[in-house]
């Protein structure tokens, strides 16, 4: 099995791989061309929402910020009347039924770490299935939801949409260029002219939104309510965790704020056990707030997660509630 490594060497550098795999790149996209063509003429159904729908995506694989996003959106609209909902297919998860709805105190072994993040975050309703437009319906049916929030489904074309964003890494962009399996592209880059937003995390280009983070105190697993300044940990050695997408930017703010850090990479989305977040010393250790999820059943003393909240541009803002407006005025006219 090739290594997460090696992967990322041929599609963020000129390997000689890449271009040997072009062919079967250029299969690839002509495929998701034609699908996705199969679903603009009407060949292939698109299941329409009684609510809006905005779409949270992005074009290439891996983490490129997408579940922040989403949490700022539905604290924007729940803070405009709105009562979002959040759908997700629950990466990551063991469920394979046809829907299910996600609480805070859900498993996340069952129905994937960032839908539970989300639930915890946002206090809003969430649900999870194979088939988005089923979540979506059962979330306006049972509670209540007006609008839908979708994370991560841009290429899930069966759910019709009103809005889509797609959220991109400013610092690694699109790698080489290519689709997969020679580059790390879902869809080529021209698909990006087809959406309402490109938000660039870090760095923006031009027509570009600018997503930052902002780190909040470290919360500790076994009270939340217990926290803690980094500053507090200046020049020790602490134990970091990780199983997200791209961790290179957690490791940086630890160590931008003189922590020593023992690196402990995982895989996205991985099934931490009991063995991954202990070690035999007295050491802090210290997770994403995705990890943490995971983790609160083998927490001790020693377990802190860093908390990120996204921040968006008033220009961004600004467009949203103007495009918003027309999609509920044109609502209201049908």
């Amino acid at each position: 099995m090739l290594s997460k490594e090696f992967i990322e060497k041929i599609w963020y550098s000129s390997h000689p791989l890449a271009i040997a795999l072009l062919p079967l790149s250029w299969i690839y996209s002509l495929i998701i061309m034609l699908r996705r063509l199969c679903y603009q003429s009407g060949l292939i159904a698109v299941n329409q929402i009684d609510a809006p729908v905005i779409i949270v995506g992005n074009i290439a694989v891996g983490g490129t910020g997408k579940t922040p996003l989403v949490i700022w959106l539905a604290e924007y609209f729940k803070g405009k009347g709105f009562r979002p909902g959040i759908i997700s297919r629950g990466y990551g998860g063991k469920f394979s039924g046809k829907s299910q709805q996600v609480r805070p105190d859900s498993n996340p072994t069952l129905v994937g770490d960032e839908p539970v993040l989300i639930s915890k975050r946002t206090n809003c309703p969430v649900a999870i299935a194979v088939q988005r437009r089923k979540a979506a319906e059962e979330l306006i049916e049972h509670c209540g939801c007006n609008l839908i929030l979708c994370d991560d489904g841009m290429q899930h074309y069966s759910l019709g949409r009103d809005l889509e964003i797609a959220v991109i890494d400013g610092q690694r962009r699109f790698g080489n260029g290519h689709c997969l399996p020679a580059g790390p592209l879902r869809e080529p880059i021209t698909r990006l002219k087809t959406v309402d937003f490109v938000v660039s995390k870090y760095t923006a280009g031009r027509h570009e939104y600018k997503m930052e983070y902002t780190y909040g105190d470290l919360v500790w697993l076994k009270d939340p309510s217990r926290t803690m300044p980094v500053s507090e940990l200046n020049g020790q050695s602490v134990h970091a965790i990780s199983g997200i997408g791209n961790p290179n930017r957690y490791y940086s703010y630890l160590r931008n704020n003189k922590l020593h850090i023992i690196n402990h990479e995982f895989p996205d989305h991985h099934p931490f056990t009991k063995e991954d977040v202990t070690f035999h010393d007295s050491l802090p250790v210290v997770m994403t707030e995705k990890d943490a999820v995971k983790c609160t059943d083998y927490a001790t003393e020693h377990h802190w997660y860093l908390p990120i909240t996204a921040v968006l541009p008033e220009s961004f803002t600004y467009r949203l509630e103007a495009l918003m407006k027309d999609i509920i005025d044109g609502q209201k006219t049908t």
